[in-house]
């Protein structure tokens, strides 16, 4: 984690935002974006197709260029159609799953015009709702080659899947690193990985530095979003706010691996009327925090005796030693 990015959901700047400020920038995005860098923030990821309404690319591209921030990848929105409601790429039409498919085209194309990297797939409408409503096998399949043909379309992007438990479908296809994993190695691309979301791994009862183990031993972790949460639902808390020492542990997983991505806070503070710039400064503070003392620890050879003896009460002085100066 070398000169660490950070971005956040750009959507939670609007709050706050002016009229003035979005024709001064003249687009709504490009007010946004111009609100993260107030922010401290010098990466972003854009909602595909919603960021780009009414964008033109080449007034982002100048924007680009006259601000110390760049786009990080793009994150697919399926809402084009109302008919995505019962699935993209599960849907039962063959013609909806097309439409899925070509928009997700669009957006790859988008990101190879504006030098992104990754393609971020959160799958949250591919999913059931009842019993015997499924198909399990048609829509695994469907899935598995629509993911196929996507990471065929450009072998320079990446398709990143994120996974979450469920919302707004009651159970999601992809539910949880084991699935993720299952379904990679069936669509068995090298442009291919996982984003780790902090709080959607709480919510699937998972440890986040776990699931980031597994992910770098069987695929690989294309992006982290850090946030935090009570693990009923996707709070989307501020950095550390419930869950430091997880997050901690999640921090010297990240230097085991060589993660070299960038840090993507995924909080609302918009749901309780947090000013935006000032939790994004917070964020910023406690991740750079964090980092530091995980580098102290990422070699430590009292934290490999630890693990080595699985011993908790050597674990417990190592975190009290660490973080309650």
């Amino acid at each position: 984690m070398e000169n660490t990015q950070f971005g956040a959901r750009l959507n939670s700047f609007k709050l706050g935002l002016g009229q003035p400020e979005i024709e001064a920038a003249g687009n709504l995005t490009l007010a946004l974006l111009k609100r993260a860098t107030q922010a401290g923030l010098t990466c972003a990821d854009l909602n595909f197709p919603d960021h780009f309404s009414n964008l033109e690319v080449k007034k982002l591209k100048k924007f680009l260029s006259q601000n110390d921030i760049k786009i990080n990848g793009l994150a697919m929105r399926y809402y084009t159609s109302p008919k995505f409601k019962l699935g993209a790429f599960t849907n039962p039409e063959k013609a909806v799953r097309q439409l899925a498919i070509d928009e997700t085209k669009k957006g790859i194309d988008l990101a190879a015009s504006l030098n992104c990297e990754t393609m971020t797939l959160w799958m949250g409408q591919d999913g059931l709702d009842y019993s015997f409503q499924a198909d399990f096998s048609k829509m695994w399949d469907d899935t598995i080659t629509a993911m196929q043909e996507l990471a065929d379309h450009n072998q320079n992007i990446n398709i990143s899947i994120e996974y979450k438990p469920n919302e707004p479908r009651a159970f999601s296809l992809m539910p949880d690193v084991a699935t993720t994993l299952l379904a990679l190695a069936e669509i068995n691309r090298a442009n291919t990985g996982v984003t780790l979301d902090f709080a959607h791994v709480l919510y699937a009862d998972e440890m986040p530095a776990f699931a980031a183990n597994l992910i770098n031993r069987k695929s690989k972790l294309l992006g982290v979003h850090l946030n935090d949460g009570y693990g009923k639902w996707d709070n989307g808390l501020m950095v550390g706010s419930v869950h430091p020492i997880q997050t901690l542990e999640l921090l010297v997983e990240l230097l085991d691996c060589n993660y070299n991505g960038a840090i993507y806070f995924d909080t609302f503070p918009d749901h309780s009327g947090l000013d935006p710039i000032e939790e994004s400064k917070e964020n910023i503070a406690i991740t750079k925090k964090l980092i530091k003392i995980a580098r102290g620890l990422h070699k430590s050879d009292a934290v490999k005796e630890a693990r080595n003896k699985q011993n908790p009460i050597l674990a417990q002085q190592i975190i009290r030693s660490s973080l309650l100066k």
